[in-house]
């Protein structure tokens, strides 16, 4: 677990020195400034309304406690469990099996379970994919993802800018000369991959410590793994291209909700199920 975190903290900074660095190339103190504006900014926006947001573009809806109370009775028990206050829960009426959190923080947050995922699963391994999202919440989580996804998509809208300016001549870099163009033109190509590949791998490494978080709190891995295994199935079986989603939502869910993909794991949000049900398997609680 702790582990997890000082990777995250590294990553967090590596996102922020790509920044801060193509800013500087871009102008110097006035670039390095312009930067952290739109970062501080736009982290503000993703922090305060982002939950909001994501839960409307799923069409989710407040479980109702009378046809959903076992569903409450386990977010309840497993957020005292976790000392934290109970979140607010909500059905998205999809069939694919799914689930996410959200919220900027343990105060303000909600769980999110789609019909799919309640139709297919046991109860134990519907506890466990709970425990998984409230671990997602007592972790902090949602914030450190937010921020994350919030620095990358700078850098690339500050590259597209300088790639735009060293095309045109403007943007001088270092003293406005040739090798200060070029280099930063191949710096704003590289760095928006080099920011994407530090998101996900900060996704990956959350998720991981969500799974390990969640076991720990219901004391029971075999049901998350065996959870993770059915969702799998479900979201190959149902894909949510036709819902005119996107990827900017992907790294919330505690599966990736589009179909195909089997990408390198380096350009992936989410660690292969292969590879979460194996660690969960060998935990020792």
């Amino acid at each position: 677990m702790i582990k997890n975190q000082i990777k995250t903290v590294l990553l967090l900074g590596g996102l922020t020195g790509i920044l801060l660095l193509l800013g500087s190339l871009i102008g110097g103190r006035t670039g390095l400034i312009f930067g952290f504006i739109i970062a501080i900014g736009m982290n503000f926006f993703s922090y305060w309304f982002s939950d909001k947001l994501v839960l409307k573009m799923y069409r989710a809806k407040e479980a109702d406690k009378k046809e959903h109370y076992k569903l409450y009775d386990m977010v309840r028990s497993i957020s005292h469990r976790a000392g934290i206050p109970m979140p607010k829960i909500y059905i998205m009426n999809m069939p694919q099996a799914n689930a996410f959190a959200t919220g900027r923080n343990k105060h303000h947050a909600a769980v999110a379970v789609t019909t799919g995922i309640m139709n297919i699963l046991t109860e134990q391994e519907l506890k466990g994919v709970l425990a998984h999202e409230i671990g997602h919440i007592k972790n902090r989580d949602i914030l450190i993802s937010s921020v994350a996804a919030t620095i990358a998509g700078v850098i690339s809208f500050v590259a597209m800018m300088a790639r735009w300016g060293a095309i045109m001549g403007g943007f001088g870099g270092r003293d406005g000369d040739n090798g200060g163009i070029v280099e930063l033109l191949v710096l704003a190509i590289i760095a928006p991959i080099m920011a994407m590949v530090i998101q996900f791998a900060i996704s990956r490494s959350r998720e991981y410590l969500a799974d390990e978080t969640g076991a720990k709190l219901i004391h029971d891995s075999e049901s998350l793994a065996s959870a993770l295994e059915k969702i799998e199935g479900s979201v190959h079986h149902h894909g949510l291209r036709k819902m005119g989603t996107t990827e900017a939502t992907a790294h919330l869910f505690i599966h990736h909700p589009f179909r195909g993909k089997s990408m390198l794991n380096l350009f992936s949000t989410h660690p292969s199920t292969k590879e979460r049900t194996k660690r969960l398997r060998a935990m020792k609680l």
